[in-house]
Order: structure tokens, then C-alpha cells, then sequence
């Protein structure tokens, strides 16, 4: 079910060679010829990365007129405002939900699990990549599912490529589900002939607690059943 969740992201090392490329100071045009990527691709990947004063000093230098130093500064100044503005919705939208009572965790953790949760009448299993909703919907079971911490299980679908270990690790973390606790991690292969770049990168995987409990997940369905009926 993994699968669903992730997908294939392709070449991760590529892209991150030009993430380290572009932190270092490098041009687009010196990324792209170094590594052979279309300037669309390498602009996507490396659209969030800030150059400090003297990277953009040397960029400048390179550059044989003022109109494209000028272009530079301006687009720097934009993704910094795109940044920023990014930044204030989101403490505006925290702001907005404001605290919440019991009951509005209790219809949070249902509408995560009815978007996230498997629907099989074996048990309860939740994914995601997010540490934060895994982390809430993990106090979710415990307060409405009254589910005991030694009850939960976990499993990673990981990218081959990226550390098993230090993916256990996060989640261990995140989660307090122990490592030994954790099922057989799923790795991904990457396609060798395929050309398809995943733009969302999820460095420790998608992690998935499990929680074998019948009668819970069919009450867990019923409560989803009383969100979507009709009025």
C-alpha cells in the first residue's frame, strides 16, 4: 500500500547534486551543463535555495551586463518575498484554528484516518510522511482508540538509496514505537531506465503504524460514516 503514498521519485542523487551545486554558488547555466538537465528541472529543484552576498557578488561578476544583474536581484528579492508571505499564511492559518477542544481532535483524527487509513476490517494502519499528523494521529489512537503504546507496530517504505538506519531512527523518535517493533522496511527500487523526477523527496520515507485491532477499525468506520452522511 506503500506505493500509494510515495511513488517513484527517480534521480534523487541527481537532484541533490544540484541542490549542493547551486548552495555552493553555481549558476543555472553551470548546473545545467554540468549535469545535463533541462533549465526547467534544475530551476524547480533549486528555487527555495538563499545565496549569501558573496555567491551573488560572484554571480554578478560573470554576468556582461546590468540588465542581468539586475534580473538576478529581482528574482532573488521575489523568492524571498514568496517566502515570507508563505510563512505569514501559515502562522494566520494557526491562528485561525486556534485551540482545540476534544472533540475537534476527536473529528480531526477521523478525517485524517477516512483521507490516510486503511478501511480493512484486519486492523488500523495509518500512513504518512508528515511527522506532525503522524505524531497526532498516534496520541489519536491512544485518547479515542484507548490503544496502549505497546500496542502500535510500524513499517517504512524507503527509497533505495537513502539510510534504512537513520530512518528507523526518525521515526523511533517520532512515533516512541521502539525499533524492534517495526516490521520488515519496504525498499523501493529505482526504475534504471526511467526519466520520471519526482519533485517531493521524503528523506526518511513514509512511515505506517499499524494497530491489529478489530473492533476498533470497524468503529473507527462507523465514525467516519457519521461525518459523511447526509444532514
Amino acid at each position: 500500500m506503500y506505493a500509494c503514498y510515495m511513488g517513484y521519485y527517480g534521480r534523487l542523487g541527481l537532484k541533490l547534486k544540484a541542490q549542493e551545486m547551486r548552495k555552493g554558488g553555481k549558476s543555472y547555466n553551470e548546473i545545467i551543463a554540468a549535469l545535463n538537465l533541462p533549465k526547467a528541472t534544475v530551476s524547480d529543484w533549486c528555487k527555495d535555495i538563499q545565496l549569501t552576498e558573496p555567491q551573488l557578488f560572484k554571480l554578478y561578476q560573470s554576468k556582461k551586463t546590468g540588465a542581468l544583474r539586475g534580473s538576478i536581484i529581482a528574482a532573488n528579492r521575489k523568492k524571498a518575498n514568496r517566502l515570507q508571505e508563505t510563512e505569514t499564511l501559515y502562522r494566520q492559518g494557526v491562528k485561525e484554528v486556534g485551540k482545540l477542544t476534544k472533540r475537534d481532535r476527536f473529528i480531526a483524527g477521523i478525517a485524517f484516518y477516512a483521507a490516510e487509513g486503511t478501511k480493512s476490517d484486519r486492523g488500523c494502519a495509518f500512513a504518512n510522511a508528515n511527522p506532525e499528523i503522524i505524531r497526532f494521529m498516534i496520541r489519536w489512537f491512544k485518547e479515542f482508540g484507548k490503544v496502549l503504546k505497546d500496542k502500535f507496530r510500524g513499517a517504512i517504505w524507503l527509497h533505495d538509496g537513502l539510510s534504512e538506519i537513520k530512518a528507523k531512527q526518525y521515526w523511533s523518535k517520532v512515533t516512541g514505537i521502539p525499533i524492534v517493533h517495526f516490521y520488515k522496511t519496504y525498499i523501493a527500487q529505482d526504475k534504471k531506465d526511467s526519466k520520471k523526477i519526482r519533485k517531493n523527496i521524503h528523506h526518511f520515507g513514509v512511515f505506517t503504524f499499524y494497530v491489529s485491532d478489530v473492533i476498533l477499525i470497524r468503529t473507527i468506520k462507523g465514525w467516519i460514516g457519521g461525518i459523511v452522511r447526509d444532514p
